[in-house]
């Protein structure tokens, strides 16, 4: 139980509700900034304004997937009010309070390490990362499905980047009957690309795989579809970027050759919240349950 534990909450969409629910039952003292447009009645949980004497008595402070942008704001579908978290505030934190985000900019990195305040990015957890690979892959499946007038099944698809979300996308594509090729940077990925029975390739020789593609999936946050691999896809196929903001597509060129390629991080708020909510909310409360067991320490 996390009774006597003051957790805050600065913004945030669909999936803050589940967690703020799973921290209500648990027992948590919540208050809410940034929540005026939605009614919530759990016990426990209050609603004020984003000043300094709402955050001193702060034991966790809970921000949306991405906590700040590089000029401190914080997203929030709920309110109308533009909300800032700006040094000032910070410096009203208590000095054993903790941050918790999905992944954090330059911005909100050094305001924490400048206050010496832990920050946990939830996404960088390898058990949050995997969780979130299954709302990704049926987001971007459905994506596919949406903008293309052939089926899965059958399909020339391929997943560039063998991580915790690439993996789960192959593996449900293959399971649609979709013939998969995997573009990987590790040997080791290689071996176990053509062990679970996809078409492996390296990279750097993408080139020479994209002649017959219908459908590409990048996970990989640096530019490797590039105007000339572009150039050789194509005009039927389909790309679909995955990876975080700017994404790894040359979308101008794209667009230009009459390619559709769409840009869509961020998935498992956008088509599942809920579920989105429910893992982030399980990691959180575990994270909190764990620090009260340890006196307050942290990790």
């Amino acid at each position: 139980m996390l009774t006597g534990t003051q957790v805050t909450f600065i913004g945030g969409d669909a999936r803050q509700l589940e967690v703020i629910q799973k921290l209500s039952e648990l027992d948590a003292s919540v208050q809410l900034i940034g929540f005026e447009h939605v009614q919530l009645s759990y016990n426990g949980v209050t609603k004020t304004s984003l000043t300094k004497e709402a955050l001193a008595g702060t034991d966790a402070l809970v921000l949306p997937a991405v906590g700040t942008d590089d000029s401190g704001k914080v997203e929030a579908v709920f309110s109308s009010e533009e909300l800032m978290l700006t040094e000032e505030l910070v410096e009203a934190l208590p000095p054993h309070a903790k941050l918790f985000t999905g992944m954090a900019k330059g911005y909100l990195k050094k305001l924490c390490a400048k206050h010496s305040l832990k920050l946990y990015e939830l996404f960088d957890r390898d058990d949050v990362a995997i969780y979130n690979s299954i709302p990704t892959a049926e987001g971007a499946i459905m994506m596919a499905i949406q903008n293309t007038d052939f089926t899965i099944h059958g399909s020339q698809s391929m997943v560039l980047g063998m991580g915790r979300t690439g993996f789960t996308l192959a593996r449900t594509l293959q399971g649609l009957g979709a013939h998969v090729k995997m573009g990987v940077r590790r040997p080791e990925h290689y071996a176990r690309a053509w062990e679970m029975g996809f078409e492996p390739f390296y990279t750097q020789e993408i080139s020479q795989h994209v002649g017959n593609i219908d459908l590409i999936f990048n996970t990989i946050p640096t530019m490797i579809i590039t105007a000339q691999i572009i150039a050789k896809i194509p005009n039927r196929a389909l790309i679909i970027d995955l990876a975080s903001k700017p994404g790894g597509t040359d979308f101008r060129f794209a667009e230009k050759r009459g390619i559709k390629a769409m840009l869509a991080p961020g998935l498992p708020g956008i088509v599942a919240p809920k579920t989105a909510g429910r893992i982030i909310a399980n990691t959180l409360s575990t994270l909190l349950m764990e620090d009260d067991r340890n006196g307050g320490n942290g990790e």
